[in-house]
């Protein structure tokens, strides 16, 4: 099994989660149960997708997780955006920064075990 805690993916991922948290906290309260939701179960599942790829045995659900962790954070970079345009005060760079990163690293991960594979 691998120790997901040693990932920079996860590392990020987790960072991604607390600072979405914190993020959402200051949007309208009429989006508590749409957009805020929407962004808190995203991010929570680039994380969790890690975690539980990284318990299992075999490559391939390893990768397939992963993946899954990625579509997360590519849903949740776009829900940003729209949040962004949205409400233009409630959105911090580093928020934006930080789920680009996080697809990025998750996206060369992911390639970089498909390339052993092959």
């Amino acid at each position: 099994m691998r120790d997901h805690k040693k990932l920079r993916a996860f590392e990020l991922a987790d960072q991604l989660a607390m600072l979405t948290y914190k993020q959402t906290a200051t949007l309208p309260k009429d989006e508590l149960f749409g957009l805020v939701s929407q962004m808190r179960r995203a991010a929570i599942s680039v994380a969790s997708n890690i975690v539980e790829g990284c318990s299992r045995s075999s490559t391939v659900e390893y990768v397939r997780f992963l993946e899954v962790a990625y579509g997360s954070a590519r849903e949740l970079e776009y829900q940003i955006s729209v949040a962004e345009r949205l409400y233009v005060d409630c959105v911090s760079s580093e928020w934006q920064s930080l789920a680009t990163e996080t697809c990025k690293v998750l996206n060369g991960l992911v390639r970089s075990l498909k390339d052993r594979e092959s």
